[in-house]
């Protein structure tokens, strides 16, 4: 028996805020939206995939965003995506160095953090 790998992320966000989850996840980061199935639809939130990366919104009743837990998604273009983010009104938050990475941090609507990182 062992752990084959991470099958997708799910996150939490407030009730009611799927088109905001949209605009951040497809329209900034561009991760395209995947329908949720039927059974699942009914409770809200959003699905988000792109090949192998899966971030899934889930709605959470009482909604505290992740400060500090996070994903960290492999990108390509940091410089520009960082950009486009900033464009958008996200602030975008540098740390300490990782070797082999250039990274950053963002906070989605709904403040749950998110590390992009593009190995250099």
């Amino acid at each position: 028996m062992k752990v084959l790998a991470v099958d997708h992320v799910q996150l939490a966000m407030p009730a009611g805020e799927e088109e905001r989850a949209r605009s951040f996840y497809k329209g900034v980061l561009g991760i395209r939206e995947t329908p949720k199935p039927p059974h699942l639809a009914v409770r809200g939130g959003v699905w988000f995939e792109e090949g192998a990366l899966k971030v899934h919104l889930g709605v959470e009743k009482e909604f505290r965003p992740a400060k500090k837990a996070h994903p960290a998604l492999l990108v390509e273009g940091l410089g520009e995506l960082v950009e486009k983010c900033r464009a958008a009104g996200y602030e975008v938050v540098s740390d300490e160095p990782l070797e082999g990475y250039d990274r950053v941090y963002v906070s989605d609507p709904f403040g749950n953090r998110i590390e992009l990182m593009e190995p250099i």
